[in-house]
């Protein structure tokens, strides 16, 4: 299936107006649930659904460069280099969704430089939550 909708854009169109809907409704249910100081709302295609500063206060990107983010999906799931450029060709250039981004995380170092990262945006959001309620 992969193959066919990264090949065909009427094919990835047609499965994305049966899955978005379903996968759309389904996040809104969840977020309406959380008790949280604040949700990550995970959508990897954000950028290209067009209406996302509409569903969302802010966007955060986890960025790496584009030969690491191959070279990982490689190891991960053992397609070829082409397939891995061929899927990237459809979304949204790295340039475009790091100038839509509020905050970057930087995921081409450690582990341990991810979890840094991440504890220090977690800290701010909570800040942010609780000024945004108060």
């Amino acid at each position: 299936m992969r193959e066919r909708v990264f090949a065909d854009p009427a094919a990835k169109q047609a499965l994305e107006s049966l899955l978005h809907p379903m996968i759309r409704d389904e996040a809104e249910r969840r977020i309406a649930q959380a008790s949280g100081a604040y949700v990550v709302y995970v959508v990897p295609l954000l950028i290209e659904s067009g209406d996302y500063r509409r569903r969302v206060d802010r966007v955060l990107v986890v960025d790496a460069p584009e030969a690491l983010q191959v070279e990982r999906v490689r190891s991960r799931s053992g397609l070829a280099e082409r397939e891995v450029r061929a899927i990237m060709a459809t979304q949204v250039p790295r340039a475009e969704r790091l100038a839509a981004a509020d905050d970057v995380i930087d995921n081409a170092g450690t582990l341990d430089q991810l979890r840094g990262q991440a504890a220090a945006l977690h800290a701010r959001y909570v800040k942010m939550s609780s000024t945004a309620t108060a």
